[in-house]
């Protein structure tokens, strides 16, 4: 009897088990490319809709991704669309899979920063003039093709890009109209102009984790639909 007990319960504990729903791979395992590297930033939000999301680190260790680190994201003011088909000016941020270029900030890099990092100073801009040449790039001073209205006066921005990574949406080969000045940065009182921004403490944790020779890029996308995370 006890055998035929011990049995039952041998199997029921194995049905328990089986019933179990599988546990979902890593997010990164999910997605349709990752750059090629060993390292990955998600930037995820629930909808287009949303101004807020997940930001998440990853690290690829002996064939699998483990999460790194994660903080609260902020994302435009009016959510997300796709990034190949953006408009200038309309306070979304862009979907899609991108490297990094460069960091920067108006703050000296944190302690343990291995990436390219330029200090922000009072000739410093971004330009965003679609006549310009500089369009999309750091222009130290301002370019004179460059419109001043048409920039960002990177060291008026103290509180965001204390310090930043460059998001390289539009970036190798722009398109005019698209889109300028995507990155991922410090929060600021809301939500962004198209960028995406985490809490101060995780930025420089980012920073500090982040390997050039690892080659880490950022997918930022939503969590299911035709701009789903996982189709990049």
């Amino acid at each position: 009897m006890r055998r035929s007990l011990v049995t039952v319960s041998v199997l029921l504990a194995l049905a328990s088990l089986a019933a179990r729903p599988a546990e979902p791979a890593p997010l990164p395992e999910r997605l349709a490319d990752t750059g090629g590297g060993s390292q990955l930033i998600t930037a995820e939000a629930p909808g287009t809709d949303s101004t807020t999301g997940t930001v998440t680190w990853w690290d690829r260790r002996s064939g699998t991704w483990v999460r790194a680190g994660s903080a609260p994201a902020r994302f435009g003011a009016n959510g997300l669309t796709e990034g190949a088909a953006r408009t200038q000016g309309t306070n979304t941020t862009p979907t899609g899979l991108y490297d990094l270029p460069y960091a920067f900030g108006v703050a000296a890099a944190p302690a343990g920063t291995r990436y390219p990092y330029r200090l922000v100073n009072e000739r410093s801009w971004w330009c965003q003039d679609n006549a310009s040449r500089a369009y999309n790039r750091w222009v130290e001073p301002l370019s004179a093709d460059c419109r001043a209205d048409e920039a960002e006066h990177l060291v008026t921005y103290g509180t965001q890009y204390a310090r930043a990574l460059v998001i390289g949406f539009n970036y190798h080969r722009p398109v005019r109209g698209r889109g300028a000045g995507i990155f991922l940065h410090v929060n600021g009182k809301g939500a962004t102009a198209g960028c995406v921004s985490v809490p101060a403490a995780d930025m420089d944790r980012i920073l500090a984790w982040a390997e050039p020779a690892r080659r880490p890029h950022i997918a930022v996308g939503t969590e299911s639909g035709p701009t789903a995370i996982t189709r990049y």
